[in-house]
């Protein structure tokens, strides 16, 4: 027995000594120190011997067992050692070369011109407000004096979750829920997304962005809203744009009015893109309706407000001269890396 002892030792030095992998290590100690191993097998025949021979093989056993185990945490430790110096090489940095260059990503062309939106707005003294793109039918339609037989409510432009609840369609329910939630003197825009149900094209989308602008305060009147409306056209487009007021109806405004600039690109002569006329359409506005201001509790007999909203969309297109909405959607990098 004490030879097959030796040999077991001499066998698995000469293994590990040979060896140069993690794997082939812990395939030599499952083959020699296992529970079905070669060493164990030997012990169990300690039956077999007199009770003189016992204590000498089992001595002899555990001198072989501890030899073995050395071993192979000295070959585990060489092999560890041998990787790490391999990833060393292989990993080498050479500071000399030239880096890899970052891709860095920038504004949509919608952030630009809404963060400079809110900038103007927000240098005049005005609020930034956000409210749910899911609202009740009340915010939306009838508390902005829009009955319930009239044609901004047909199912053809407006998306119905149910009888009561709808995608809104304006930015405008913010002029209801900041009323009720704040007490006037007060400015505020509320930029955010809208829906329709209209179909694709260039000059349409069932998802676009307004941003709705509203000031509550005592002795407010157009020419309020005139001054504000021409002081943020400049801003935006120069000290040199002018702004016309058209008449037209909103059910929330009475006045109302259309806003145009004077065209950015020619300066008012005519071109292409104000099609000959020398002003653009940017908005629409007016002085907020009675029953609005009373509907949002505020009392029209003691103050009186102006608001409007502005379509981001139409804002940016001019601004880049882009003739195609769906552009601004389509998330190609080729068109987005141009801003």
């Amino acid at each position: 027995m004490k030879t097959q002892l030796e040999k077991i030792r001499q066998n698995a030095k000469a293994a590990l000594d040979s060896f140069e992998t993690k794997e082939q290590v812990e395939e030599a100690r499952i083959k020699y120190l296992g529970k079905k191993g070669e060493l164990t097998a030997i012990l169990k025949q300690m039956g077999k011997l007199s009770a003189e021979e016992r204590p000498v093989i089992g001595q002899l056993a555990n001198e072989i067992r501890a030899d073995i185990e050395k071993k192979i945490a000295l070959k585990s430790a060489e092999i560890k050692e041998k990787e790490l110096e391999k990833k060393l090489r292989e990993e080498t940095i050479d500071v000399t070369m030239p880096g890899m260059p970052a891709s860095i990503g920038s504004k949509h062309p919608l952030s630009i011109v809404l963060d400079e939106i809110k900038e103007i707005f927000m240098g005049m003294g005005f609020d930034i407000a956000e409210g749910p793109e899911v609202e009740y039918d009340y915010y939306n339609f009838e508390a902005l004096n829009i009955p319930k037989d009239h044609p901004a409510r047909d199912t053809q432009d407006t998306f119905y979750i149910d009888d009561n609840i709808v995608l809104r369609t304006q930015t405008s329910p913010m002029q209801i829920r900041f009323m009720e939630s704040h007490e006037p003197p007060f400015r505020m825009i509320a930029p955010g997304r809208v829906f329709r149900s209209d179909a694709v094209d260039a000059t349409h989308s069932p998802l676009f962005h307004q941003i709705e602008g509203l000031v509550v305060d005592k002795g407010v009147t157009m020419a309020d809203l005139k001054g504000t409306l021409e002081a943020f056209a400049k801003r935006l487009y120069g000290e040199n744009t002018k702004i016309r007021l058209r008449p037209h109806h909103f059910p929330f405004t009475e006045p109302s009015c259309e806003i145009d600039v004077s065209c950015f690109k020619c300066g008012g002569k005519g071109c292409p893109m104000c099609k000959g006329e020398g002003w653009i359409e940017i908005l629409g506005g007016g002085m907020v309706h009675p029953k609005v201001l009373k509907n949002g509790g505020v009392d029209p007999n003691i103050y009186s407000g102006f608001a409007f909203g502005i379509g981001l969309e139409r804002l940016v297109m001019f601004r880049f001269n882009i003739d195609d909405m769906r552009l601004l959607y389509e998330n190609d990098l080729r068109f987005l890396q141009q801003f």
